[in-house]
């Protein structure tokens, strides 16, 4: 778990994407910080603030005494933080560049569906 970014961030993400794919069912309830810190041989602190910034963003909530859950909504949240996220990420530079090389959208849709198919 070591990609340069924070491991608290790691350890959001890896939730989120737990989240996104169905593993983690909205409702059903996440690792507690200390198993997290002990499978991934981190600080408790550091779990846990991966944790609480996932609660922060009403991704997660707390059952007193119980621990942490998904929240209900929170794999359509993902998905629609992570749409915006790749459209600014992937489709604006890939518009900009094909801009600046006179790729039209018509012959930028043909390149995507022949890479499509030859996948």
């Amino acid at each position: 778990m070591d990609d340069g970014r924070p491991i608290f961030l790691q350890i959001a993400e890896q939730i989120e994407n737990s989240v996104i794919d169905g593993s983690l069912p909205e409702e059903g309830q996440v690792p507690s910080t200390n198993e997290l810190a002990a499978f991934h041989r981190i600080n408790p602190a550091t779990a846990a603030k991966g944790i609480n910034q996932l609660v922060d963003d009403g991704i997660l909530y707390k059952k007193r005494g119980i621990g942490m859950f998904v929240s209900p909504g929170a794999q359509a949240k993902l998905r629609q933080r992570r749409r915006d996220q790749f459209a600014a990420l992937y489709l604006q530079p890939l518009l900009a560049e094909a801009a600046k090389l006179g790729i039209h959208t018509s012959e930028l849709k043909s390149m995507i569906e022949r890479y499509e198919e030859n996948r």
